[in-house]
């Protein structure tokens, strides 16, 4: 398992997930666009949540091709990939619980974040955080949870789930905890792996 987490640090995956997650990034933005022309200036940076996580993402890649790296933008980009991966995962399934078809969209989706929130894990063994990169990236996330679900500035969701809009912005928050928390148990675990990378 270690050989093969050891190819991820490499130019030959790094390179292609780096376009992929930078072509994503970009279609990300522009499926916030309309909600992002009726958002206030000041909720603006708080509002497209997993392109943001995903541009991060892309920032640790671009860093890993050069040979350098970012502890706080590790932790940031793990705890955002991860929390808002499996977000957007629960609001398309529950949409379609709720009732909605689910399109082809829908399922792209789902298949997109759940590789986000893959990705987080496949770096893991990578990352070289400290509990102060983890405690800063966490309170942003807490701190977006605040703006989203007390001033109004979550993500749309379906119109089957505006009726829940309480008990998501509470799933969230722990979603946010438990992606932290797993950062942080990580980091204090004396087993962890650590691999290098190549150009390291």
């Amino acid at each position: 398992m270690k050989q093969l987490l050891g190819w991820f640090g490499t130019p030959y995956v790094l390179i292609p997930l780096f376009i992929i997650n930078a072509l994503g990034t970009i279609y990300g933005y522009i499926w916030y666009g309309q909600q992002l022309q009726q958002t206030p200036a000041v909720f603006l940076p708080f509002v497209p949540d997993s392109p943001t996580a995903s541009l991060v993402f892309t920032i640790v890649l671009g860093l890993y091709i050069i040979g350098r790296r970012s502890g706080l933008a590790e932790a940031f980009a793990f705890i955002t990939l991860v929390k808002y991966g499996l977000w957007a995962v629960g609001m398309n399934v529950f949409s379609g619980v709720a009732g909605e078809a689910l399109s082809w969209q829908h399922y792209m989706l789902i298949a997109s974040h759940a590789g986000m929130a893959l990705q987080a894990f496949l770096y893991l063994p990578y990352y070289r955080v400290k509990l102060w990169h983890i405690g800063a990236a966490a309170v942003w996330t807490l701190h977006n949870d605040v703006i989203d679900y007390v001033f109004g500035m979550y993500p749309w969701v379906s119109a089957s789930l505006e009726p829940y809009i309480s008990l998501i912005g509470y799933g969230t928050f722990w979603l946010s905890i438990i992606s932290a928390g797993i950062l942080l148990w990580w980091r204090l675990s004396p087993g962890r792996t650590k691999l290098r990378l190549m150009e390291e």
